[in-house]
């Protein structure tokens, strides 16, 4: 099955190119029989907004775009994301800069 995303920052209004990368991505999905699915990027917490967000969600509809699946909001998997990033760096890998930020971030 084909599942689609579109996946947002909340640091805005919904412009009118995410509001294209939505419609294409909706249509793709409703063309094949797939799922089209809205993951929020909120891991910029210093501009992410809660308005943003609402403003996101209220242009999708006023767009007719639904999706499938409850809203998945990025920070929400932090957790998993530093969890991953310690278990590269106990294997051997290269620790960077991102890394050291994503295992040292306790947000």
């Amino acid at each position: 099955m084909i599942r689609v995303r579109f996946a947002p920052s909340p640091t805005g209004y919904l412009h009118i190119g995410a509001a294209r990368s939505a419609l294409f991505n909706w249509l793709f999905a409703r063309k094949l029989g797939g799922k089209f699915l809205l993951r929020i990027e909120d891991t910029d917490l210093q501009r992410s907004t809660d308005e943003s967000t609402r403003s996101i969600i209220e242009g999708l509809e006023w767009l007719g775009l639904d999706y499938d699946e409850e809203i998945v909001f990025q920070s929400a998997n932090a957790p998993q994301h530093r969890a991953a990033a310690n278990r590269l760096v106990e294997e051997g890998a290269k620790r960077t800069r991102i890394i050291r930020e994503v295992i040292s971030d306790d947000k």
